[in-house]
């Protein structure tokens, strides 16, 4: 059965005649029935569909790559293991040029290891050295300096080869809300994470949604799916706001996102 969700998006396109065109290259070409051209046409639909649909948001300075999806297992082959389109910042303006100007070229390159990595891991990507190297043209050699460098100071980027140490990986993740939830700036935040500002505002908001609906008694597959973040990442959201105190400002800063919200995420629910 043709997904109707997939087949909107590329009307969006105008593409309903080449739909039409295709089933009947299909058909015709490789002699296949209705039946088959029509899941031929579905198989296109479901991988290319992600790039119609976000083609058109990518900000400058984001890139597409496809990358191996978090969901395999260590032992399965790059060859062999499923694939996840995602979207990543490779650039981000003014930040990244600023960070640049006060720390230095070896600083900006672990920043963007930092983020792609993260950006990657929330969209249940894993990004790996090689896909690194490749994007932001340098050696693998020099990425594995600059993860013992980022390892010194307690930040593990989630990547493809340190998935088995997955919970070691939420470290900086965790300081992060964890400074927050203490008191602390952004931008203090940011430059005790190797973040930017931007990308440390974008995790708060994010642990507020899933504590939001947590609050109303969303289980941690639904709040996954409602904050659009990995099921991965909306459990150790919630174990954070299980586990960490909160200064009295920001228990106040929770419960009115909370509050205020209630309408909007119960809404999104149903």
């Amino acid at each position: 059965m043709i997904n109707d969700t997939s087949r909107h998006r590329w009307e969006r396109i105008n593409a309903k005649g080449l739909d039409q065109q295709f089933l009947g290259e299909v058909r015709h070409g490789l002699g296949c029935s209705e039946f088959e051209a029509l899941a031929v046409l579905e198989t296109v639909h479901t991988v290319f569909a992600p790039m119609f649909d976000a083609g058109h948001t990518l900000k400058p300075g984001q890139i597409q790559l496809s990358v191996v999806d978090s969901s395999v297992p260590p032992n399965v082959s790059l060859q062999e293991a499923k694939q996840r389109l995602v979207t990543l910042t490779l650039h981000a303006g003014v930040a990244d040029t600023e960070h640049r100007r006060r720390h230095g070229v070896g600083s900006l390159r672990r920043l963007r290891l930092v983020r792609m990595s993260e950006e990657a891991f929330q969209q249940g990507g894993l990004l790996t050295l090689e896909d690194l190297s490749l994007v932001m043209n340098c050696g693998v050699r020099t990425l594995v300096r600059d993860l013992g460098v980022l390892r010194d100071e307690r930040i593990v980027p989630p990547l493809r080869s340190n998935v088995q140490d997955m919970g070691r990986a939420t470290t900086h993740r965790r300081e992060i809300i964890t400074l927050w939830l203490q008191g602390k700036e952004y931008s203090e935040i940011a430059h005790a994470s190797y973040h930017s500002v931007e990308s440390v505002a974008n995790y708060i908001e994010k642990f507020k949604r899933c504590v939001a609906l947590f609050q109303q008694g969303f289980e941690v597959h639904s709040t996954a799916f409602l904050v659009r973040v990995s099921v991965f990442l909306a459990q150790d959201y919630f174990d954070l706001f299980q586990q960490v105190p909160a200064v009295e400002h920001r228990r106040n800063e929770l419960e009115s996102f909370i509050k205020k919200n209630r309408p909007l995420s119960s809404a999104e629910g149903s």
